[in-house]
């Protein structure tokens, strides 16, 4: 067949589309399906294995029940209750709502693409413009919180005669992070669309895709832009978590404190170490759902030849994007089980209970404030 776009062949092999995740689609465009992030599989004609599509769709309604049920209590009494109003609460606010975005609006159009029509899109361009750039946010604005507290939990703890940050501080370094991830996330929106490869090969017959479009003339700024949200949105933020993280365990497990410790002082240490260990788990679990996503992305977009020699390519990417997606359930369970008083704070702020007195044991309560934050749930 005589090659229709002359001098692409290093960007992709029109002979291996079925093995391949990004494809021509007959007028010398790239397309990159996307199931609402940065990057899909397109299904081609062989069914990706059953097993797969359960679990996906497992995951899926684990976020859509745990996140969107947890987070929006969280939300409900931080609206509520004035006294839930921390900084460190409302950072992890910013977690809630962004989980909050995917699990009501993103995962149900992701059922019904992913599981229900097995990568097939059938709600108009618009939507699937919609749904990419909604999960793209999200998950930017998730990384720049989880960094935020990271930083928060620094300042507290490595240098805690610095000035902490202020409710108002915190807001603007909230709307920062939302005004970074709404613009970083806008390439996905506006190439995102719904078509067809039909022209390619007829098995695929009418299936349409969501798919991001990037012209061939394009391929090299949209390498550039993948490798720039990678670096930005997981790279660094991993590596300057794990900095501070470092320096909070070596402060709060290996350097003696001066003077008498009295036992208020002791249970102060105990909880802030049990709060570090929790968000020590939070940061694991962060690297380990998305390294397999970035590994299979980088894979895919620059060395495509790997996934066409590899059978169940598709399958490999649903195994991805459900390992992902899980993450939002894994934050969630570990502050639920962290904050053995969380379902009473709740409770007070759902039944406007919040100006009860508070507890006069604070060193016994264990929060992400130590004793001067409620106790929530969390992305």
């Amino acid at each position: 067949m005589e090659d229709p776009c002359p001098g692409l062949a290093e960007y992709f092999d029109l002979q291996s589309f079925p093995g391949n995740h990004s494809a021509w689609n007959g007028s010398c465009d790239y397309a990159y399906a996307l199931g609402g992030g940065d990057g899909s599989a397109l299904e081609t004609g062989d069914h990706a294995h059953l097993p797969a599509r359960v679990f996906i769709g497992v995951a899926l309604a684990a976020i859509m029940l745990v996140c969107g049920l947890g987070n929006s209590l969280f939300v409900t009494a931080l609206v509520s209750c004035r006294k839930l109003r921390s900084v460190t609460n409302l950072l992890i606010a910013n977690l809630a709502v962004s989980d909050l975005l995917v699990a009501l609006v993103c995962c149900p159009f992701e059922m019904h693409y992913y599981v229900v029509q097995e990568l097939s899109w059938s709600f108009g361009p618009h939507l699937c413009s919609a749904v990419t750039y909604l999960r793209s946010v999200s998950l930017y604005v998730s990384t720049d919180a989880l960094l935020a507290i990271a930083m928060d939990r620094y300042l507290v703890i490595v240098h805690p005669l610095k000035p902490r940050m202020s409710s108002h501080r915190a807001c603007c370094v909230l709307g920062s992070i939302w005004l970074f991830s709404l613009l970083v996330a806008l390439p996905s929106a506006y190439f995102s669309t719904q078509t067809q490869f039909g022209a390619l090969r007829g098995s695929l017959g009418d299936k349409a895709y969501c798919v991001q479009i990037w012209t061939a003339d394009k391929a090299a700024l949209y390498k550039t832009y993948f490798l720039f949200l990678f670096v930005a949105q997981f790279l660094l933020p991993v590596l300057t978590m794990s900095g501070c993280y470092v320096q909070i365990c070596h402060a709060l497990w290996f350097k003696n404190l001066p003077g008498f410790q009295t036992e208020q002082i002791r249970g102060r240490l105990k909880a802030r170490r049990k709060t570090v260990l929790v968000l020590l788990g939070i940061l694991l679990t962060y690297v380990l759902c998305w390294t397999p996503y970035y590994s299979y992305s980088i894979i895919r977009d620059f060395f495509p030849g790997l996934l066409v020699r590899f059978t169940h390519s598709v399958s490999l990417y649903y195994l991805v994007e459900c390992i992902a997606m899980s993450n939002s359930v894994i934050n969630t369970l570990f502050f639920i089980m962290a904050k053995n008083k969380t379902g009473r704070y709740i409770r007070r702020a759902l039944f406007r209970r919040c100006s009860l007195r508070p507890r006069l044991h604070m060193p016994e309560r264990t929060t992400l404030e130590h004793h001067s934050t409620p106790h929530p749930v969390s992305h």
